[in-house]
């Protein structure tokens, strides 16, 4: 299976210049170690989906792009394609299950797409059919080589700004968040480790990676997480990506994600999403579980119901 190049990444990278934010390494002096965090919750939709939606929609050949674009999505990739059509002036239509956060839904309107609500697990085969009676162009949340390189980018900013970077940690659910940052860092600094987070209760990439080949857990135990945009499973595709270039993964409980959540909000003034917490609740609550030096964590949403936020702030 071809896994994604750093050329490939950097096309992408000129692709969505002035479209993705380039965000910042910002510094953590309050932990324990030599930490950066790279914050993903300030793009303008608030998630690093973003730069693989945009560059997937920018590659699709412009007679077709004008047909539309279908995606299905926990809530960010939802948001970043229907950003991406707006942009291109084309149809979107957006696949989402019931229980999405209602601000992750009212975002994806807001940007004109047709919002289709379905129930747990209908998300993909509503997707196709409407790609179907629309003639439309599906953009996969994690499962396609352009989607992968424009997550890549950010392996190619890591290793811009932190040139000598020791460990990169990603949040992993369907993967191509972690493939193409893998992809780009190890091509750019070998040495560097990455590693994936996973909550405890979504660890099916740590079940796969253990046993060497992928192993399915079901939605219903997958949705057990607080982190929603954790609970997708990684594709033959990214799990290549994965199996070759990801160095470890460590999992992080529902109780070290929501206060992880408020850390970030308290010491980094960071709004973070559960699911953009998980890589900086490894280094907080499972340090001893990881490589040592200079570390990168990605905080790849700030996605969060107010409420919800509230509360865990409250606890």
């Amino acid at each position: 299976m071809n896994l994604v190049t750093l050329a490939d990444i950097t096309a992408a990278a000129d692709r969505i210049a002035g479209h993705a934010v380039r965000t910042p390494l910002v510094p953590a002096p309050w932990a324990d170690r030599p930490l950066w965090i790279k914050p993903e919750n300030l793009q303008p939709i608030g998630a690093f989906k973003i730069r693989g939606a945009y560059n997937a929609v920018a590659n699709i050949e412009p007679g077709r792009r004008e047909r539309g674009v279908v995606a299905y999505s926990s809530g960010n990739h939802a948001q970043a394609v229907a950003y991406a059509a707006k942009a291109f002036g084309v149809p979107a239509w957006i696949v989402v299950p019931h229980d999405t956060p209602t601000v992750k839904v009212e975002a994806t309107r807001s940007h004109g797409a047709e919002v289709v609500l379905v129930e747990t697990g209908q998300r993909e085969s509503k997707a196709y059919e409407i790609v179907e009676q629309r003639d439309a162009t599906l953009v996969p949340p994690f499962d396609h080589p352009d989607v992968i390189a424009g997550q890549g980018t950010i392996g190619l900013e890591i290793v811009a700004d932190l040139p000598d970077v020791d460990l990169v940690l990603v949040p992993v659910s369907g993967g191509g968040l972690i493939s193409g940052i893998a992809a780009a860092v190890k091509a750019l600094r070998p040495q560097a480790q990455v590693w994936a987070v996973e909550p405890e209760l979504a660890a099916d990439t740590a079940a796969s990676l253990a046993s060497g080949e992928l192993v399915s857990w079901s939605v219903e135990d997958r949705n057990r997480t607080i982190a929603d945009g954790l609970r997708s499973q990684p594709s033959p595709l990214t799990f290549a990506h994965q199996r070759a270039l990801v160095d470890g993964i460590v999992t992080v409980s529902e109780d070290e994600i929501r206060s992880t959540v408020a850390v970030l909000a308290r010491q980094a003034r960071l709004v973070a999403e559960p699911s953009g917490a998980v890589a900086t609740a490894a280094v907080l609550h499972h340090a001893d579980e990881l490589p040592a030096g200079r570390t990168v964590a990605v905080v790849s949403g700030g996605n969060i119901d107010p409420d919800v936020l509230v509360e865990l702030l409250k606890a």
